[in-house]
């Protein structure tokens, strides 16, 4: 059974960082595709950056201060996040399970974590 648990999240004042974490039970990160996601209220899920096999995507949003990376020996791909401003205000959910490409449409993936508030005051 597939589980992907994210934490890190918290909050901050604009300006700070944050280092969000997704790790996965039932499933090797190894070759497959983990993506970042973020839904803040009211408002559609939004792709934030994936890691593959060919390599990575951001959103135009946050390339520059965001950035993804796996850490095979603990299963886990991370968020590293800089410069946060109060718009990055938002749940944050990893997903996997891709079996079209490693793009930042939810509608692509089959597998979620319950998400990490991310809070971020100006």
């Amino acid at each position: 059974q597939v589980q992907l648990v994210e934490s890190g999240g918290g909050s901050v004042q604009a300006g700070g960082s944050l280092r969000l974490s997704c790790t996965a039970s039932g499933y090797t990160i190894s070759n497959n595709c983990i993506a970042w996601f973020r839904q803040a209220p009211g408002k559609e899920r939004e792709g934030v950056a994936s890691i593959g096999i060919r390599g990575t995507t951001y959103a135009t949003s946050v390339k520059g201060r965001f950035t993804i990376a796996p850490n095979l020996e603990e299963n886990t791909v991370f968020l590293q996040m800089k410069s946060l401003q109060p718009e990055d205000t938002a749940l944050y959910l990893c997903a996997t399970g891709s079996t079209v490409g490693c793009s930042l449409s939810a509608d692509e993936y089959a597998y979620w974590g319950q998400g990490t508030q991310v809070t971020v005051s100006s």
